[in-house]
């Protein structure tokens, strides 16, 4: 099997779906050194990382064909399942011995069909989740969350090193995508605490600056606390991960729930949240955006005395 090791050269890794984060996910791995084809659906971010000497597929098929290590960070379920296997897919071009990485948040459910799938043309799937946003991505520091065979994830270790810094073995193939599941619970409903609390502070007259340097240093300070108060309390919600992707994942969370037998009332209550936003025309904001909902019902708005 044609994977990674010092003795060799770098293996050309083939890297499909260039958005918020896929862009530089795939920047860093040309920056480690690995050679590389793109493709995606929005021809400038091609563009722009062939100017950095990647090289451009016209299909996920041709990525496939040219590429050892084929990895996806695609929307959502169909997309990954039309992309891999689909007419002109990644499964039409795959050589045997390849490794394809879903590095995409979508249904654990559909992975484990996936992977079924290319087991038969004997092509190896890592499910490999990530969590760290746009600005994760860009540093190379994303926590990766990866289900699969255990001697497949050690020989693609190297990178997966390009792209994140906390990388974790947490079970066979599926795995990764239920543990991305618990993560965006565990985020949605931290932000939705932080908008509904901070909304409360704001009505009863007190600064959000001064709350939130007051309480970060607490039980309840988290990296959610850190990296997207600042945010609400500027007004930026620039995109890092949108609603409608976090809508996608707790819509996906449910689902798996209901399979499982697992009730999730408080997923089930942000997730209509995020709806009420997308249904708004703002799906393509921050998910930090979620906060704006208590704002409204609040008539109180989460913003530094000092930005007044």
């Amino acid at each position: 099997m044609p994977f990674l090791t010092e003795e060799r050269m770098k293996q050309t890794v083939g890297f499909i779906g260039l958005g918020i984060m896929g862009k530089p996910m795939a920047r860093n791995l040309l920056k480690a050194g690995f050679p590389l084809v793109v493709s995606s659906r929005s021809i400038g971010p091609v563009t722009e990382l062939v100017r950095e000497k990647a090289l451009s597929a016209g299909s996920p098929s041709e990525v496939a064909q040219r590429s050892d290590v084929i990895i996806t960070m695609l929307p959502d379920s169909p997309d990954v399942e039309r992309v891999i296997l689909g007419a002109d897919g990644v499964i039409q071009g795959v050589k045997p011995g390849s490794v394809v990485i879903d590095m995409s948040s979508i249904n654990p459910l559909v992975t484990q069909e996936i992977a079924r799938r290319l087991e038969e043309n004997r092509v190896e799937m890592l499910d490999a989740p990530v969590s760290g946003g746009e600005k994760g991505a860009i540093e190379g520091t994303l926590a990766i969350m990866v289900g699969g065979k255990g001697q497949v994830l050690e020989n693609c270790l190297e990178i997966l090193k390009t792209m994140g810094k906390n990388i974790v073995h947490v079970g066979e193939i599926g795995a990764g995508g239920f543990s991305k599941l618990v993560n965006q619970i565990i985020v949605a409903l931290n932000i939705a605490a932080i908008g509904e609390a901070f909304t409360l502070g704001a009505k009863a007259g007190l600064d959000p600056q001064v709350i939130f340097r007051a309480i970060r240093g607490g039980l309840a300070g988290s990296q959610v606390l850190e990296t997207k108060a600042p945010m609400i309390l500027d007004r930026n919600f620039k995109p890092g991960f949108k609603i409608r992707l976090h809508q996608k994942d707790l819509n996906n969370a449910l689902a798996t729930g209901m399979d499982l037998g697992v009730p999730l009332p408080l997923s089930s209550l942000v997730q209509q949240i995020f709806v009420s936003l997308v249904t708004e025309g703002r799906g393509e904001e921050d998910h930090s955006a979620l906060a704006t909902f208590f704002e409204k019902i609040g008539k109180a708005e989460i913003k530094s005395k000092s930005l007044s």
